[in-house]
């Protein structure tokens, strides 16, 4: 658990420091007072990026570096990070004493955000459920990280390759299709698993929360056959060069896929109901706390940015009753709406100044 925060220049900080409780904490004040930022300080330390922003963005105005130091897992060890922008930008971590220019898997500690945007997971953009599950097989699968940064640095090179005046000849292509499709079969069977194991748990973490009499599942939708991904999506790749360079851009690929999400063998973005969606969200954010905790075996960090007061009163008990057991970090406007939920909670009040 996270005992304590310190933030100095970091996003509406100048300085602040914070305690914690081991159960439900409860960050609550108006809007701009800082709480989604106090989120995002836990999970900076916690995984060493922000799910927002870039590093750069993180200063406070006017700012040339922020610091933030916390004692948190494992062992309620100190752990710092710090940025300079100047004379150059660089990033820094400390983690019982040692200095680290990059967190690896083993540093990485667990953790499950839920915030606003999630509420559109099922009938949003495919963009936001390609990251959904890249986000929980980073925490999950050792090197998926180098897979999906890699991918992407790719991806943007043949990207640029193809905006070019002249079309590039099959030549100047091949080390990049040949290195695309063989980081994208990766990709592609990695979150197929992940689908697996989601759809596994699915139905009845569902009912349990809906108390509903709904099928509900989760399958990857990929565009190749998964044992021979790599060599049809390379002759893909090579055999759709012009339509490519037509379109300026790459358009087969992980970056292209998607998944969908079933109510009794129908599309849920077509025929789910709010309530039903929310439901599903919940459930599968219960169900990644779960195989986070499987896969450490170490319990995660829940941050749950102002998505509870959106919960009618049976969600939020059923949310209530899964998050015994974990140490939760919970924004709101409105603590009344929430303490009733959790007796044993400590309560963080900002303020406007602050934020």
């Amino acid at each position: 658990m996270i005992s304590d925060l310190r933030l100095q220049q970091f996003r509406s900080y100048s300085d602040a420091s914070y305690e914690f409780g081991p159960g439900v904490n409860i960050i609550v004040g108006p809007n701009g007072s800082g709480k989604t930022n106090l989120l995002e300080a836990i999970l900076v330390l916690a995984r060493g990026g922000s799910y927002r922003v870039n590093d750069l963005d993180l200063l406070q105005f006017g700012a040339t570096w922020f610091r933030l130091d916390a004692h948190m897992p494992p062992a309620d060890s100190l752990r710092t990070v710090k940025l300079a922008s100047e004379p150059r930008q660089v990033k820094s971590y400390e983690l019982d004493g040692r200095t680290y220019h990059r967190l690896t898997a083993q540093h990485i500690v667990p953790i499950v955000l839920f915030e606003p945007n999630h509420l559109q997971l099922l009938h949003g953009s495919p963009q936001l459920r390609r990251d959904y599950l890249d986000d929980i097989l980073e925490q999950t699968n050792p090197g998926f990280s180098s897979f999906r940064r890699n991918y992407r640095r790719i991806l943007a090179q043949r990207n640029a390759l193809l905006k070019r005046p002249n079309t590039p000849s099959a030549q100047e292509l091949f080390p990049w299709n040949l290195r695309l499709s063989e980081l994208g079969a990766t990709i592609t069977r990695a979150r197929a698993e992940l689908c697996v194991q989601l759809a596994e748990r699915f139905t009845d973490i569902y009912t349990q929360i809906s108390q509903a009499r709904t099928t509900v599942s989760i399958a990857y939708l990929p565009k190749f056959q998964l044992e021979a991904y790599e060599s049809q999506l390379l002759s893909k790749l090579e055999n759709h060069v012009r339509e490519d360079a037509q379109r300026g851009f790459t358009a087969y690929g992980p970056h292209r896929e998607d998944f969908v999400v079933m109510f009794d063998g129908r599309p849920a973005d077509e025929f789910a109901s709010r309530g039903e969606t929310r439901t599903a969200i919940l459930a599968l954010k219960i169900i990644e706390l779960q195989l986070l905790e499987q896969v450490r075996d170490q319990t995660p960090l829940l941050l749950l940015d102002d998505v509870f007061s959106e919960l009618d009163g049976a969600r939020r008990r059923a949310l209530t009753r899964f998050l015994q057991t974990y140490q939760t970090f919970l924004t709101t406007t409105d603590a009344d709406v929430v303490v009733k939920h959790f007796t044993d909670s400590t309560i963080i009040p900002l303020t406007r100044q602050q934020g």
